[in-house]
């Protein structure tokens, strides 16, 4: 997946070998330790050719090889999540710098070489208003608007609950832009074309959105999504109320974002179990409360740091000029 959307952003991109060993059996182990090792040489071979005066890493076990292989490079650790999985904190060790979303994040770190940086968001995400961006998606000027969006891949539970409550959201008098992923949409498709011809009208359903995707959340008055770790950033840059549902199939990453959003007074949090019992339920109750709602808003909008990826970037440049972690 990231392969596609970098070669889709026009940049350059090469695939290192890499694997898991956390949480993994012990037939899988010695196969991932040496798709590992195959990650090292391969990342020596690239750094060699490249010759970089600064690495960034952004996590996850792909990322591994390279910071074994760059150790003696400086480098930049961005911490997407509030809560940092095993990778990023065995890459942390020979990070210069360890940039975080969330003050938050600090207590996972036993090092004085955290900074806050907030989590960068494109800057073409907040090209329209949101009148604008409402013209662009076809939707009503005025009308109530709640966005469904499962992440990059989509999100299975989330869609059939959607689709379970279809018709009685519809019934709410709102519109729903739902982002349904690839996999999902014949099925959310069949959904839609269960409805009335009004409501189909007010039902706008994709499969993804790229460029488009900052119209969606102008768009919206509240959200209903995985926690994962862009919703740090991107809500928050929109003012964008949530009811957040954290993966509960994979490491508790999710849960602790959810957590720290809804400690802020900015989200709400519907386990995944509850989804199809109590989404309609809570959909209503927030979009009936427009007191709330405006609450919940202001409070995401307090958590936004619109200079994270300038910041980021000249804690690079530092680094690569030899400066260290001084901003300048």
């Amino acid at each position: 997946m990231e392969a596609d959307l970098v070669q889709h952003a026009g940049v350059a991109y090469e695939a290192i070998p890499a694997a898991g060993v956390h949480g993994v059996g012990l037939r899988t182990l010695p196969g991932n330790i040496s798709q590992l090792a195959r990650g090292v040489f391969a990342s020596r071979r690239i750094l060699k050719r490249f010759k970089p005066d600064v690495l960034l890493f952004t996590g996850g076990y792909v990322a591994a090889p390279m910071a074994v292989a760059g150790a003696r490079i400086p480098s930049l650790l961005f911490v997407p999540d509030i809560e940092p999985g095993l990778a990023l904190k065995f890459i942390s060790r020979t990070s210069r710098v360890i940039a975080v979303t969330a003050e938050e994040s600090r207590k996972y770190f036993s090092t004085n070489k955290v900074l806050v940086t907030g989590y960068p968001v494109r800057d073409d995400l907040k090209r329209w208003t949101k009148v604008e961006a409402r013209k662009i998606l076809g939707l009503h000027a005025t009308k109530p608007t709640l966005l469904v969006f499962g992440g990059s891949k989509g999100a299975r539970s989330i869609n059939r609950a959607v689709a379970a409550n279809l018709n009685a959201l519809m019934e709410l008098g709102i519109q729903l832009v739902h982002i349904s992923g690839e996999l999902d949409f014949a099925e959310a498709s069949t959904a839609g074309k269960n409805l009335s011809a009004d409501h189909q009208s007010h039902y706008h359903l994709y499969p993804y959105l790229h460029e488009e995707m900052g119209a969606a959340l102008a768009s919206a008055d509240l959200v209903v999504s995985r926690a994962g770790a862009s919703a740090l950033g991107e809500y928050p840059a929109f003012g964008l109320p949530a009811v957040l549902v954290p993966y509960p199939y994979a490491w508790r990453y999710q849960k602790v974002n959810a957590d720290y959003l809804a400690s802020q007074g900015a989200a709400l949090i519907l386990p995944d179990e509850k989804l199809t019992s109590d989404l309609l339920t809570t959909v209503h109750t927030l979009l009936a409360n427009p007191s709330r709602l405006a609450q919940m808003g202001a409070a995401m909008s307090h958590l936004a740091k619109p200079n994270a990826a300038a910041e980021i970037g000249q804690l690079l440049r530092n680094l690569a000029t030899g400066r260290g972690a001084s901003h300048g």
